[in-house]
């Protein structure tokens, strides 16, 4: 089950526990797609303020979050930062 539809079906099931694994993994893929397309924006050039207007945070929030990783980073290391917290 790592398909997005497989696990939006799944996460809207009737089985508790089947619905949360599916909740978890679709929180972990929306971080790593969240890390994703911040770095991409700070490579662009957006500021803090930009995209926390567009992820409805406060500044302080993504600055937070995101500010103690670099431009140059792979999406790869960023999602293995994510999943060892």
């Amino acid at each position: 089950m790592s398909e997005a539809p497989d696990l939006t079906a799944a996460a809207s099931g009737t089985d508790p526990r089947t619905g949360l694994r599916a909740v978890l993994a679709l929180r972990r893929l929306a971080e790593n797609l969240e890390a994703l397309q911040v770095g991409n924006a700070r490579r662009q050039g957006w500021s803090w303020q930009e995209i926390a207007a567009v992820l409805e945070v406060s500044k302080q929030a993504v600055h937070k979050k995101y500010a103690g990783r670099t431009p140059s980073q792979s999406h790869e290391q960023r999602a293995h930062e994510l999943r060892e917290g």
